[in-house]
């Protein structure tokens, strides 16, 4: 049935069925779960840090973004994200497992990161982290 209606056989539908609104409600999540789990395997890479000690040395390519617009790549100042993206370049030729650290200012804007983690995601770097200090935890209260 379509609807609840009273006694009469004639009389108008005067309740909501709502099974087929919870069906497509159901399969909507169901898309939305799919296909967000598509959009974040496209995401960039992160190759977060290890607690454990490593065994090898690795090639770390810095890349720094102060607060007041200054870019700097191994300590050295870089003008635009042109260089940014020739000198990564260069850099995975000679070493094609280079991790690449982002050391991002707080006041940094989100745009300017994600600007500069394109760049780098274009020169071809696939492990990237971000550097962060040592912080007070955050305390976590449990109610039993």
């Amino acid at each position: 049935m379509a609807g609840f209606s009273s006694d009469k056989p004639s009389a108008p539908i005067t309740g909501i069925n709502v099974t087929p609104l919870v069906d497509i409600t159901l399969v909507l999540l169901i898309i939305f779960m799919v296909t967000a789990k598509l959009v974040v395997s496209r995401a960039m890479p992160m190759d977060l840090p290890k607690a454990a000690s490593a065994g090898e040395v690795q090639t770390v390519y810095s890349v720094a973004l102060r607060a007041d617009g200054g870019l700097f790549v191994n300590n050295a100042p870089i003008a635009t994200d042109q260089d940014l993206y020739k000198s990564a370049k260069a850099a995975l030729v000679k070493e094609p497992e280079l991790r690449a650290v982002v050391h991002a200012d707080g006041k940094v804007p989100h745009d300017r990161v994600m600007r500069a983690l394109d760049v780098l995601r274009q020169a071809g770097a696939t492990r990237v982290a971000f550097a962060a200090e040592p912080g007070p935890s955050v305390s976590v209260e449990t109610t039993p």
